[in-house]
């Protein structure tokens, strides 16, 4: 019997669709003006971010005894600001990007993430251009998207009927284990049951096509921080769901070079209370911030989630050529 593992994943179909997604990407993005390129997959850096593992690659030198620790990128954010320091202008990437430990209906290690920059955009105008383009790629399947924009504070309010700026950690815990049947440690940062929570009870009731933005300031990750009409400090920074899928995370980006910094060391004490390994910093990014990175939002999409819903498919596999285990 034939080993079935060299077959593709996604049918003839699917990989038309796939073409088509990425010439309408193209096209959109030449209409407005705005640069496509093209940056390193392979770093010598990996990512801070305590809630993503970058996948180690090691680079061995003709004739050399040992290698060089390298990572796989799990986006190619950092470079992409390094260009916008550089004086880029408003760019745009279609990048294989790769994350350790996520594999599943929705996950797949390698995947393609659409990222891109508007210089001058604030979190709004980025919103809405966000917007137009899914409503473009989506239109065969779902042409009548009727988008609606909450703040976090909103969905809480909405749907679970509590202000998550003003509960406690304990507070967040009772709330949690009211509604989600899962086991957690008492002393559970106060971040987690606010991520349970979104993501166990807000998502599935997000109205169908919905922009979640003002993060609270401790999930600001590399957006800027300030405050709202009500006094609290929150993130400039938005997800964008549609039938309950996340497809995109953007952020009116941070430019300060020195308060990057101060962030790349927050995260790795928190990757040691997580019991990870610290990230080495990327001096490059935070050197390409003192330079001076222009004012910008940015943006990255996950385009097989787009695939997905524009087709109907309940499996990321279904529109990967090839799958992780057929890789």
């Amino acid at each position: 019997m034939n080993d079935v593992l060299w077959q593709p994943t996604a049918d003839h179909s699917m990989l038309h669709a796939r073409a088509q997604v990425l010439a309408q990407v193209r096209e959109f993005f030449a209409e407005r003006g705005v640069l496509e390129v093209d940056t390193p997959v392979l770093s010598h850096f990996g990512v801070s971010d305590p809630h993503i593992d970058s996948i180690p690659a090691e680079f061995t030198p003709s004739g050399a005894k040992q290698g060089q620790a390298m990572y796989l990128m799990s986006s190619p954010e950092y470079a992409m600001k390094r260009l916008l320091a550089a004086g880029s202008g408003c760019i745009y990437q279609i990048a294989k990007a790769f994350r350790n430990g996520e594999a599943g209906s929705r996950h797949s290690p390698e995947f393609t993430l659409l990222e891109w920059y508007r210089v001058a955009y604030d979190l709004p105008q980025l919103m809405e251009e966000v917007a137009q383009l899914l409503s473009l790629l989506l239109a065969p399947r779902l042409p009548d998207l009727q988008w609606q924009f909450w703040t976090y504070q909103q969905a809480f309010e909405e749907i679970l009927g509590v202000d998550p700026m003003l509960l406690s950690a304990a507070q967040l815990q009772s709330l949690a284990r009211q509604h989600i049947d899962i086991a957690m440690p008492d002393d559970t940062p106060r971040d987690t049951w606010l991520d349970l929570l979104m993501s166990h009870c807000l998502e599935p009731a997000l109205p169908e096509a919905c922009f979640i933005y003002n993060y609270p300031a401790s999930q600001a990750a590399l957006a800027r921080v300030k405050k709202d009409s009500a006094g609290h400090a929150v993130a400039r920074r938005f997800e964008v769901y549609v039938q309950g899928l996340e497809l995109a995370n953007g952020y009116h980006e941070l430019t300060d070079a020195q308060e990057q910094a101060q962030r790349f060391a927050q995260d790795n004490e928190t990757r040691g209370e997580l019991d990870k390994t610290p990230m080495a910093v990327d001096q490059r990014l935070v050197h390409a911030l003192q330079e001076g990175m222009p004012d910008c939002a940015g943006v990255a999409m996950g385009l097989e989630r787009v695939l997905m819903l524009a087709n109907g498919k309940k499996d990321i596999a279904q529109v990967l050529a090839f799958d992780f285990n057929r890789a």
